[in-house]
């Protein structure tokens, strides 16, 4: 439902010509699509798409530049939003589940591991040779833990995690196997290596922009995982297509302002 831009209601009417009129206060406006946001030409857009989708960094495109430095960065920024609010409707997963956490940060001195300043926390579950979802959290303790689980997975899935105690209770909401490494090898048959590829896949897709605000580490964590679940396919038109189904109203909670 089209939310009113006057008295912000969600209850209207779409009219003949493809406007939409308020039930409340009888405004009458258009719904703007984040393709429509932007002032820059279609070809324009279309050729920033192609460029974000083989993930030429805006810095990186300071020679043959299509728009200035702050329009690249900012339309990547919308970019990564639609792709984040994409992933955030992605239905719960079920069947056999691998669930791992993970740390992000540039390297620095000092305390290192899970104690360390700076660090980002994300916790992160895969299906079995399909799909993935990653999301930060905002400590590395049960209770985080099992929150993201509640929301991101179906009853009776089978869990696959490692011997951090969190995952004790697991057991309660399906059948839990316990991933024993020795070494860093596993021991057995039984693995994570789904979730632990997707860790070394995102680290690496974020080495080349050389460290991005923590204020939108969600939107780069919703890229890696919309691209990493499409990973098969041609980015291009499904970006295009994004972009002109999403609307501006459905990225507010989320797309963080551009300075």
């Amino acid at each position: 439902m089209a939310k009113c831009p006057c008295c912000g209601r969600n209850r209207s009417w779409q009219l003949s010509d493809g406007r939409s009129k308020c039930r409340g206060c009888g405004c009458r406006f258009r719904e703007r699509t984040a393709w429509q946001a932007s002032r820059l030409p279609s070809r324009a857009k279309a050729e920033l798409v192609q460029r974000f989708a083989w993930g030429v960094p805006a810095y990186r495109q300071r020679f043959g530049r299509l728009a200035s430095q702050p329009a690249t960065e900012h339309y990547h920024r919308v970019l990564r939003a639609c792709m984040a609010h994409a992933e955030q409707l992605r239905a719960p997963f079920e069947g056999a589940l691998e669930c791992d956490e993970s740390t992000f940060s540039g390297a620095r001195k000092g305390k290192r591991g899970w104690s360390a300043a700076g660090k980002v926390l994300v916790f992160g579950i895969v299906k079995r040779d399909g799909l993935v979802k990653a999301q930060p959290i905002d400590a590395r303790d049960r209770a985080s833990v099992m929150q993201v689980i509640q929301a991101h997975r179906r009853e009776g899935s089978l869990y696959y995690t490692n011997e951090w105690q969190a995952y004790a209770t697991l057991r309660m909401r399906g059948e839990h196997v316990i991933i024993r490494k020795e070494k860093g090898r596993p021991v057995g048959r039984d693995h994570i290596n789904g979730i632990e590829g997707f860790w070394s896949h995102a680290k690496n897709w974020l080495h080349p922009y050389r460290g991005v605000p923590r204020n939108c580490f969600h939107l780069y964590l919703g890229e890696i995982c919309y691209r990493f679940n499409r990973r098969r396919e041609d980015l291009r038109p499904l970006l295009i297509k994004l972009l002109k189904i999403t609307t501006i109203e459905q990225l507010e909670p989320i797309l963080v302002p551009f300075d």
